[in-house]
């Protein structure tokens, strides 16, 4: 259970940092308390993961998804740059978290 509640960490990571450039265009109340419901959300969803997985690991995966995760958000929903070296580095970044998880 505690690897899925690593892997929904990760994801409201990722709404979480889906939410900034969100705030930045409407500085509404609304988008920051989406923003902060993100974040705060992930960090609970960690704190369970963290009860049976270790921290190095919980927290490198955590980190490892919401910075893929965000990095494919911005390419799809931004108009971010989409070119093969930065799939490439996204491919390298949910491929170290695939061997932490094996390792554990």
């Amino acid at each position: 259970m505690s690897w899925f509640y690593l892997v929904v960490a990760g994801l409201f990571e990722m709404s979480g940092v889906a939410m900034i450039p969100l705030f930045h265009k409407r500085k509404s109340m609304v988008s920051i308390l989406a923003m902060a419901s993100g974040f705060g959300l992930s960090f609970i969803f960690l704190t369970l993961a963290m009860e049976t997985i270790p921290m190095a690991t919980a927290y490198s995966v955590w980190t490892g998804i919401g910075a893929a995760g965000g990095a494919l958000l911005g390419m799809v929903f931004f108009n971010e740059s989409a070119e093969w070296k930065r799939i490439g580095c996204i491919i390298l970044i949910i491929s170290a978290a695939v061997g932490l998880k094996l390792l554990s």
